[in-house]
């Protein structure tokens, strides 16, 4: 499930992380993928990532070397240079990824992808390959804006027809819920795609004290707002329908963002 956003700064990272430690603690196993530099989800649990699949791939480091432990159940793959590789890679460097991924000792239950606001493309691919995109908003005029904008481009681009929508920093749930119905509406009337609704985390300050403390709200502050929103997006996520021939896994994920990589024109997404 690939996370994106309009702009930088509506807590897109935040809320992976967070998602990741809610769903930790219904005991699913959660591999992060992260595209990010700055503001990435390692900084978010206190913790420094400094391999990339890159690396990997050109045989620099071991998979065991470049994946990090953020907490039990929790782990990342930090993959900012191989993302924007992929569609250079040649045969050989393509099954070096693929046969590492498939060699990873304790598969995922869920896989959060963090993607990078600002791709070469405008769009990361990790969101095309994804079985789910969930565009993270802000409740003001400008991320509503960007937000759109992001669907727009990527709909009309990719002809990706369906999206989430999740209202961060959220005033009241009912603001939340009446800025999904309002985009949707519109996204709907110019033959867009259709955006659901995948919930809301209010603003709290338990949440920025956690954030600065680079730690998941829950593990601070268990019974905060934030911590109980979070827990119950994980929960609804994890009950998102798949699609009938969907045979999952992180090696297939790969190999349908490989797909995509090789086959992207680079000028859609300005179209």
């Amino acid at each position: 499930m690939t996370f994106a956003a309009g702009s930088i700064g509506v807590g897109k990272s935040v809320t992976v992380a967070n998602l990741a430690a809610a769903l930790a603690a219904q005991g699913r196993e959660v591999l992060v993928l992260d595209e990010n530099a700055d503001d990435n989800i390692a900084a978010c649990f206190g913790v420094v990532a400094c391999g990339d699949l890159q690396e990997v791939i050109d045989r620099e480091r071991s998979l065991a070397e470049v994946i990090v432990s953020l907490a039990p159940r929790i782990s990342l793959l930090p993959a900012v240079r191989a993302v924007r590789q992929l569609a250079r890679l040649n045969t050989s460097q393509q099954r070096i990824l693929l046969d590492c991924l498939s060699d990873i000792g304790r598969p995922a239950d869920v896989v959060l992808v963090d993607a990078s606001p600002d791709h070469p493309l405008g769009f990361s691919p990790l969101g095309l390959a994804a079985h789910e995109t969930v565009v993270v908003v802000e409740p003001n005029v400008a991320a509503i804006t960007e937000a759109y904008a992001l669907i727009k481009k990527v709909s009309l681009g990719y002809s990706r027809r369906h999206f989430r929508l999740l209202v961060n920093k959220a005033r009241a749930s009912a603001e939340a819920k009446a800025i999904h119905d309002n985009m949707a509406q519109v996204a709907r009337s110019r033959g867009l795609a259709r955006l659901d609704y995948a919930g809301c985390v209010p603003i709290d300050e338990h949440l920025r004290h956690a954030s600065r403390l680079c730690q998941p709200v829950a593990g601070l502050f268990p019974d905060s707002p934030a911590a109980r929103a979070y827990q119950a997006v994980a929960t609804d996520l994890l009950g998102w329908p798949t699609a009938d021939d969907d045979v999952g896994g992180l090696e297939h994920f790969m190999q349908q963002l490989l797909h995509l990589s090789q086959h992207i024109d680079p000028t859609a997404i300005y179209a």
